[in-house]
């Protein structure tokens, strides 16, 4: 699980020194693998706009250019790029600083003229096109006059903070037993409690505008063994664009790559709650019906991945299927045509909770392991499939991408009980061999997201993995400090 520490920011002030932080994390038992600075080596480049442009004398080729790049007077820079006009807000590299690929850029001259530095391209940020939501030269200077945020920017700024690269990646490994940690929430929780820092989170809401979904589409689920709980909500008037750019950057340093807003929320909530999601294009549910079932034999399913062959389902396999057809293999990957156009205008949500062993063994046969299967094939619970899907909705009002039909489709077939635990501090002191109050373990545990009610642990439905007392002792134990 890669955590972007911008985005864990966003619910826990963990601004310790990264060392500190992963040395930390890894001993109350989330493990970091490695961690690394997304802006490395980049330094001393700043945000500045050009304020005169002149030809040089001996160069027909060659610009000076004047800029403001937030010093007590203009910075002068020789380039001899050709798309910079009077105006333009350009990354300037001052004297003595580096750039993406380790080279050291200093004030020297051209053609006799000063240069005090110099003005760089995306690749020399190492970054590529598609790290923005606007067209920028394939060669040439980055021109950042169409940045959706230029007008917080100030002259002097550092690049790295305007474009919102100034993330550090931390690498975790995470066992089997802790699904709630493949995300930024679980991950979260975990600082919250190493660092006793409060996590700051509501619950997902959203408005919604008055409308009755079932008239417009049916779920139905036929096994309900291996879907235990199937959510379905309504989006109209869809809006298909570029997703913001806060959203954009916060996948990227999670290795997904930005698609579209749409698309981008499903992948944003997945990494934040750790629970899948997918969108379907409402013109491709034939029927307007989705049903929950297992595949028949003879049925095929072309994937999203343009890569595939079409997919061979057999009858253990379940699927999603509209009135007609399969059109999705059920916590793996959707179909060919249940994905996202830009024409889009109406689509369903689904947020589901899927058997992992069907999830596994059904990803291992087609040979289609992904970011979902990985997350159901561990296990997780229907509880988290309705705080998913209202963050999801809660997005779509944020970005203004669609019109969100207030009444939703809840197929629940669980029989979900938050579990309950004994509490005996004495035990659990005698089996680690220390003396910690009743009330210091029974903090500890709160800071976990645990309930407490009348001497009984009460198991938050994120945690699969708790169900002895000895499961407590190490709760206790590793925030304790070993």
């Amino acid at each position: 699980m890669d955590l972007s520490m911008r985005w864990l920011n966003d619910y826990v002030k963990a601004d310790m020194p990264i060392k500190e932080f992963v040395a930390d994390m890894t001993m109350s038992g989330s493990k970091v693998e490695t961690y690394h600075k997304m802006s490395d080596p980049i330094n001393n480049v700043v945000v500045a706009k050009v304020l005169k442009l002149e030809r040089h004398p001996d160069s027909e080729k060659l610009w000076i250019c004047q800029l403001d790049a937030g010093r007590e007077e203009p910075v002068q820079i020789v380039t001899a790029a050709q798309n910079l006009f009077e105006g333009a807000i350009v990354p300037a590299c001052m004297h003595n600083s580096t750039i993406a690929d380790g080279t050291k850029i200093t004030k020297g001259k051209l053609r006799g003229v000063a240069s005090n530095g110099m003005m760089c391209s995306y690749a020399e940020l190492g970054l590529t096109k598609d790290d923005f939501d606007y067209p920028v030269a394939d060669d040439g200077i980055l021109i950042l006059n169409n940045d959706p945020d230029v007008d917080s920017f100030r002259m002097g700024m550092d690049i790295c903070e305007a474009l919102q690269t100034d993330d550090t990646i931390v690498e975790f490994e995470i066992t089997n037993n802790r699904p709630d940690c493949l995300s930024v929430l679980g991950l979260a929780q975990e600082a919250s409690a190493t660092f006793d820092i409060p996590m700051n989170y509501t619950e997902p809401s959203f408005k919604g505008v008055a409308g009755d979904i079932t008239k417009e589409i049916s779920v139905s689920v036929e096994n309900t063994k291996l879907c235990s709980r199937y959510m379905a909500a309504l989006v109209k008037n869809v809006k298909i664009g570029p997703s913001p750019k806060w959203m954009a950057r916060r996948l990227r340093a999670s290795g997904v790559r930005p698609i579209n807003n749409l698309v981008d929320i499903t992948n944003f909530v997945m990494l934040e709650y750790g629970h899948p999601m997918h969108a379907f294009d409402l013109r491709y549910v034939e029927d307007n019906r989705i049903v929950v079932r297992n595949a028949k034999e003879g049925e095929t399913l072309k994937l999203l991945d343009e890569m595939a062959e079409p997919v061979k389902l057999t009858p253990e396999m379940l699927i999603i299927a509209d009135g007609k057809k399969p059109i999705a293999i059920a916590g793996v990957m959707g179909g060919e045509h249940s994905g996202i156009m830009e024409d889009t205008t109406t689509v369903v949500f689904e947020a589901a909770c899927f058997d992992g062993v069907s999830v596994r063994r059904t990803a291992r046969k087609i040979g289609e392991r992904t970011e979902a299967s990985s997350r159901f094939e561990k296990g997780l619970n229907p509880v988290n499939a309705e705080k998913a899907l209202k963050r999801a909705l809660q997005l779509i009002e944020m970005l203004g991408c669609g019109e969100v039909v207030n009444t939703i489709i809840d197929e629940n077939h669980s029989e979900y009980v938050p579990e309950r635990l004994k509490h005996d501090y004495k035990w659990v002191n005698e089996h680690l061999g220390s003396d910690i109050s009743e009330n210091e373990q029974i903090e500890i545990l709160k800071k976990l997201g645990f309930g407490y009610e009348n001497g009984e642990i009460i198991v938050p439905p994120t945690r699969i993995d708790m169900h002895r007392a000895c499961d407590v002792a190490e709760e206790v134990a590793r925030i304790y400090g070993y």
